[in-house]
C-alpha cells in the first residue's frame, strides 16, 4: 500500500470538492480593525481571528518556531529580539540570518513579528523564532549544485529546542531522506506545518513535505472563508488558514513590504502562530493535542469527522481555545494526523539506509500525476526542484466584507 494511500484510509472519511466552509464573519467574531500602521492595517485577519483579545490571554510566549525557509533577518525592526541562533544547513557563504530571498523574513515576522516601527505583526508576537536556512531552486542553480539540503534542514530543526516547525517551501517530489527526516522530526515530539502548495488552479500535483503523513498540510483560505484559487487540494490537506491578501517583504533588500498574495507561505506561518498560541496556553500538551484542537476547533459547515480536500478540517480558529476554552485534547500520544501512536524519542539524527521505495503519486480527486524529478544519478536529492509556497499572483487588497459563501471550485 502506498503512503499516499495508507494516510486516506488512515484518516476519517474525505469530503469531496463540494465541501464548504463557513466564512471567518462567522466562524469569528471579528472586532472592527484597530488603526495601525499602513502595513499592519493590511493584515485584515487579525482582527478576524480576535488576535488583541487573544493577546490578553497569551501571546506564544515560551514557544519557539524553527522556520525552514531562505534564512530570517534578525534586524528588521519588527524581529529585534525574536530570534534566537539556528542553522545554516545551505554551506553557502553567510549564515541562518542571511536572508537571500525575503521570503522566511517575512513567514518569520507573520509568526512572531512585534510590529515595531510599523512592520508586520506576528499573530503569535511573545514566541521566538529559530531559524533554518536551505537552499530553493534559483538558490541552488547560483551555485551551481542540484542537491537538495531538504532533510537536512529538518534533522537541524528536530534538533533544535524548537516546539514547532512551520515550512513553506514544496516541492512536488517524494524523497526517501525527506521522509525519513519528518519520521525522526515527529519521534521528537515536534509539531510539523507545511504548506500544500500554490498550484491548485493548474496542475495541482502533490507537495512534500506537506504530504508526508506525518506533517499537518497548510491551505490558504482568503477574506470570505473560501479556499484561494491557487491553493492545491487533495486528501493531504489537514486544515485552512488565511493566505490571500497577506503583505509581506518585497525582496532581500528589506526596504518595503508589497501587497498582493502570501498564499499558502503565510497561510502556514499563521497557522503555526495559532499553534504556538495554544501551546503556550496549555505547555504540558504534546504536538498531538495542539494538533488535535486546531483540527477539533476548526471552522467547517459539516460534521465533525469529516474532512475537505480543499478546507481540510476546516478554518483554523485557535480563539475557540484560547478565549473559550473548547477543544478535545484527544490522547497525548496518539497523532491526529495518522491515528496512530507516536514513538519516543529517536536516537540519533542521522539518516538510515532505509530504501523503501516512494509512494504513488496523487491519486483520485482528478490531480494529474506529479513527476518526480530525476537524473541519472542515483542520489535520490539530485534535481530536486524546491519551490517557494509564495503566491505568484498579485491581489488588490480591498475593503471585502465577511459574508456567508461557498468555496470556490479550483479549475
Amino acid at each position: 500500500m502506498t503512503a499516499g494511500m495508507s494516510r486516506a484510509r488512515r484518516r476519517v472519511r474525505v469530503l469531496g470538492t463540494l465541501a464548504v466552509a463557513a466564512s471567518w464573519s462567522v466562524v469569528f467574531v471579528g472586532a472592527a480593525q484597530p488603526a495601525a500602521a499602513d502595513t499592519q492595517s493590511k493584515q485584515w485577519y487579525l482582527s478576524a481571528m480576535q488576535a488583541e483579545d487573544m493577546w490578553k490571554v497569551t501571546t506564544g510566549e515560551g514557544i519557539k518556531v524553527a522556520v525552514i525557509d531562505t534564512g530570517v533577518n534578525s534586524s528588521t525592526p519588527s524581529l529585534q529580539g525574536q530570534v534566537l541562533k539556528g542553522v545554516d544547513v545551505t554551506g553557502a557563504p553567510g549564515d541562518e540570518t542571511d536572508d537571500y530571498h525575503g521570503h522566511g523574513t517575512t513567514m518569520a515576522e507573520l509568526i512572531a513579528g512585534t510590529g515595531k516601527e510599523g512592520g508586520l505583526k506576528g499573530l503569535a508576537p511573545g514566541a521566538k523564532i529559530i531559524p533554518v536556512r536551505m537552499s530553493d531552486a534559483d538558490f541552488m542553480a547560483k551555485r551551481n549544485t542540484v542537491i537538495s539540503d531538504t532533510a537536512k534542514a529538518i534533522r537541524a530543526a528536530a534538533d533544535s529546542d524548537a516546539q514547532i516547525i512551520s515550512m513553506s517551501f514544496g516541492s512536488s517530489s517524494y524523497l526517501r531522506s525527506t521522509s525519513e527526516a519528518v519520521k525522526y522530526a515527529e519521534s521528537k515530539g515536534k509539531l510539523f506545518l507545511a504548506s500544500v502548495g500554490n498550484d491548485g488552479d493548474e496542475e495541482n500535483t502533490r507537495a512534500y513535505p506537506a504530504s508526508y503523513p506525518e506533517v499537518a498540510g497548510v491551505a490558504s483560505a482568503d477574506r470570505n472563508g473560501k479556499v484561494s484559487y491557487y491553493s492545491q487540494h487533495s486528501d493531504t490537506v489537514d486544515v485552512a488558514s488565511p493566505g490571500s491578501d497577506v503583505p509581506g517583504w518585497c525582496d532581500n533588500s528589506f526596504k518595503s513590504y508589497c501587497d498582493g498574495d502570501g498564499g499558502t507561505s503565510a497561510a502556514t506561518a499563521i497557522a503555526s502562530a495559532s499553534a504556538a498560541l495554544v501551546w503556550s496556553l496549555h505547555p504540558d500538551w504534546t504536538a498531538n493535542q495542539v494538533l488535535n484542537v486546531l483540527f477539533d476547533t476548526a471552522g467547517r459547515d459539516w460534521k465533525d469527522g469529516e474532512r475537505s480536500t480543499y478546507l481540510g478540517h476546516g478554518l483554523i480558529r485557535p480563539s475557540m481555545n484560547v478565549l473559550k476554552g473548547k477543544g478535545d485534547p484527544g490522547a497525548p500520544d496518539i497523532s491526529p494526523l495518522t491515528e496512530e501512536k507516536t514513538t519516543g524519542p529517536a536516537k540519533s539524527s542521522e539518516p538510515s539506509s532505509s530504501t523503501s521505495p516512494p509512494p504513488a503519486e496523487n491519486g483520485a480527486e482528478g490531480e494529474k500525476a506529479a513527476a518526480v524529478k530525476e537524473s541519472n544519478s542515483s542520489d535520490d536529492e539530485s534535481q530536486l526542484g524546491l519551490i517557494l509556497g509564495v503566491a505568484a499572483a498579485v491581489a488588490v487588497l480591498g475593503g471585502v466584507a465577511y459574508a456567508v459563501v461557498r468555496r470556490r471550485k479550483a479549475a
